[in-house]
């Protein structure tokens, strides 16, 4: 029996490690010269992965933390459409756009909340500008089930798109009303069932557990009613409280959320129910089927991890699209502009919309390599590493060493001399247990950390 109690002390302030360095270490001496320096340094061998984002929602998920535009006028999204356009063409002055696709997703907001013919002519605009999609490339969409039609599936149908990330969050009515998202089951039932009937073979849906109200009980429903709808893959993400970042979120009631022991408890469970349902866990946060790539993949220790999540798809170039988006290569990372207004100046003046990024040096590329390894597999082959990098591994991250004994004492991670090893328990600590291996976040007071606490 695990006492989770114990485990409280971990609850700190911790990235998630969809890159690293992490996004505070973006800054603006990353310009639109140093983009297209780096664009012009690309291998046309490596293939690229692009990343449209559609900033729109109708009204607030006072959880969310992504980066919104709440609206109801169809102008503005019809001026955005047009602004993806140019985007393109500039994008096209600057990269081989006949480099092979192996992954396309839009994510938001809420992509859907575009009509399907605006959707239609996004998708046009980049499969004319980016023509030569690989065979098995991943099309994917995130979808807000309240806002999706058999005309938008039809259309994302045409597009090839073979994947769909459904949001659900919570079930339960008490939950919904206090997140500012009423969603009854019938909504999402009814919209797995449209991605079926167009033979979507790859339905995932995602959840958070620690939202407020909830409850062991509660979601012991919410993920029962869940699987009677069979998604292939299922994301059950940990709520990212960030009121200083996200003022919607400061409509919460701190007192309503359950404590840390208590969130460790109700993913264990979460854990335990649905590898009794046949799924497997991937990753920090991810079950997917035993017959899924993503399980595949991880089985084969070949799960990468990005801005969207865990992935098959790795050694590829990341390419944002649209305001916000993030993009990475090699050795850097680069954001858009955040704010529409700056975003469309740039892009009338024929600039890329560069808002900043980050040049890796050596040392954050072996970091890199080191943290997403153990993020999307759990484990790290040392001799591999040092061969890779040529270190001696133990001498280049002492420090590290140091800091994980508490979790070896724990019994939640094996250091031998081959191999760092996380235990089935340690995988609920994952972002702590990465943590050491974060030479920034080493430099700042754990009291002065901006981010979201990892239990």
């Amino acid at each position: 029996m695990i006492d989770f109690k114990k485990f409280e002390k971990y609850s700190r302030p911790g990235p998630r490690y969809t890159s690293y360095p992490t996004a505070p270490e973006f800054n603006t001496n990353f310009t639109e010269n140093n983009l297209i320096d780096k664009f012009k340094n690309q291998s046309d061998d490596r293939p690229l992965s692009l990343y449209t984002h559609i900033p729109f929602c109708r009204s607030a998920c006072y959880f969310c933390g992504c980066n919104v535009i709440f609206t109801s006028k169809e102008d503005k999204k019809t001026r955005y459409v047009e602004y993806l356009k140019k985007e393109l063409k500039i994008l096209a002055k600057h990269i081989n756009t006949n480099r092979i696709v192996t992954q396309m997703h839009f994510g938001g907001g809420t992509p859907t909340f575009l009509e399907p013919s605006q959707l239609k002519e996004v998708l046009d605009a980049i499969k004319g500008t980016f023509p030569n999609f690989a065979d098995d490339a991943e099309i994917s969409c995130e979808v807000d089930p309240r806002f999706f039609t058999k005309e938008h599936m039809d259309v994302l149908k045409e597009a090839g798109t073979n994947r769909l990330s459904f949001g659900v969050q919570d079930i339960d009515p008490k939950v919904q009303q206090t997140i500012h998202r009423i969603q009854p089951f019938e909504t999402t039932a009814n919209v797995v069932q449209i991605a079926r009937d167009a033979g979507i073979k790859s339905v995932n849906i995602d959840l958070i557990y620690g939202l407020p109200h909830q409850t062991k009980e509660s979601f012991a429903k919410t993920i029962k009613q869940i699987v009677t709808l069979n998604p292939d893959r299922l994301a059950v993400f940990n709520y990212a409280h960030v009121p200083w970042m996200m003022k919607t979120q400061r409509k919460f009631d701190e007192t309503t959320f359950a404590p840390p022991s208590t969130k460790l408890e109700l993913l264990k469970d979460t854990i335990a129910f649905f590898t009794s349902n046949g799924y497997k866990m991937v990753g920090m946060d991810h079950f997917a089927k035993p017959e899924d790539e993503l399980f595949k993949a991880i089985q084969k220790g070949e799960l990468h991890r990005n801005f969207q999540g865990y992935t098959t798809k790795g050694g590829a170039d990341l390419i944002g699209i649209g305001v916000t988006s993030i993009g990475d290569g090699v050795d850097y990372y680069v954001q858009n502009f955040k704010d529409l207004k700056v975003y469309e100046e740039a892009i009338d003046n024929n600039h890329l919309p560069v808002f900043k990024g980050y040049s890796l040096n050596d040392d954050d590329i072996l970091r890199q390599y080191v943290i997403m390894e153990l993020m999307s597999n759990f484990s790290l082959n040392i001799k591999r590493t040092e061969e890779r990098f040529k270190i001696n591994f133990k001498e280049y991250f002492d420090d590290a060493i140091i800091s994980l004994k508490e979790f070896v004492d724990a019994e939640l991670v094996i250091i031998t001399d081959d191999k760092i090893s996380v235990s089935q328990t340690g995988t609920l600590l994952i972002r702590n247990i990465v943590m050491p291996f974060d030479a920034y976040l080493n430099n700042i007071p754990e009291d002065k950390r901006r981010f979201s606490k990892t239990i």
